[in-house]
């Protein structure tokens, strides 16, 4: 049997404290692993605030929002400017890093609601299988970009359509604004400081930036690849 991927969240707070998330994502579904927390509230109800795009008709909850309880609970003492200590354990790496409670909760959010379970969120489990914690700009639309190609790439294995233009993956990035407003609704109830509800609108923020990206042709990366477009040499090694 495969090994689970673990993905350890530390934080450490200006008094000292700690929280401690330990991520395990199937290796097979990249989906969490977790046992559900014993008390579901009621925000975490599939009809509570639901999204205007959402598939799911017989559930009772809300994945995304199931995912997201003990976030929310362990974070509500903490402002979201506070600055914090953050520390990402996993197989492959470590990473630590000075930040402020919004940034690091925003990455760990993005990591849990990638592999939540949620229809809508379910294209970003390939980006939480090779998680990067604290992401900038350009490296999320570097990663955003090079991953829907890939499946491309797999599709056209298949002899499936194929979306090289990437409106595709500008649709998908506009469902994830409905379903980032539908979760901000949820947290104005359940989140006793502006930690979680910050940390949400950093993700929102990103994702709306792959659509401009892509409407700009993503001509900010071509410089990365004159290599293969430009070079002679280069396209004569290709050609063996």
């Amino acid at each position: 049997m495969e090994e689970l991927i673990s993905i350890r969240y530390t934080f450490t707070m200006n008094d000292g404290t700690h929280e401690v998330f330990n991520i395990k994502l199937d290796p097979q579904t990249l989906l969490l692993v977790a046992d559900k927390p014993k008390e579901l509230p009621e925000w975490t109800t599939l009809n509570f605030h639901k999204c205007t795009i959402c598939p799911l008709q017989n559930e009772t909850y809300c994945p995304l929002a199931i995912s997201l309880v003990h976030i929310v609970k362990r974070f509500n003492r903490i402002i979201s400017y506070d600055k914090i200590h953050m520390d990402v354990e996993t197989r492959e790496r470590f990473i630590s890093q000075h930040t402020t409670a919004q940034k690091g909760i925003s990455s760990l959010m993005g990591l849990v609601i990638a592999a939540s379970g949620c229809p809508h969120t379910a294209f970003l489990k390939s980006m939480a299988r090779f998680h990067l914690p604290l992401a900038s700009r350009d490296e999320t639309v570097f990663r955003a970009a090079s991953m829907y190609m890939l499946a491309q790439y797999f599709l056209h294995k298949d002899n499936k359509p194929v979306d090289f233009e990437l409106q595709g993956l500008v649709r998908l990035y506009r469902n994830l604004e409905d379903v980032n407003l539908s979760i901000a609704e949820r947290l104005n109830v359940a989140s006793k400081s502006d930690s979680t509800i910050n940390a949400l609108i950093l993700l929102d923020v990103y994702n709306k930036i792959m659509p401009m990206a892509i409407g700009n042709s993503l001509d900010q990366l071509r410089n990365l690849f004159e290599d293969y477009i430009s070079n002679n040499n280069f396209n004569e090694l290709l050609a063996g």
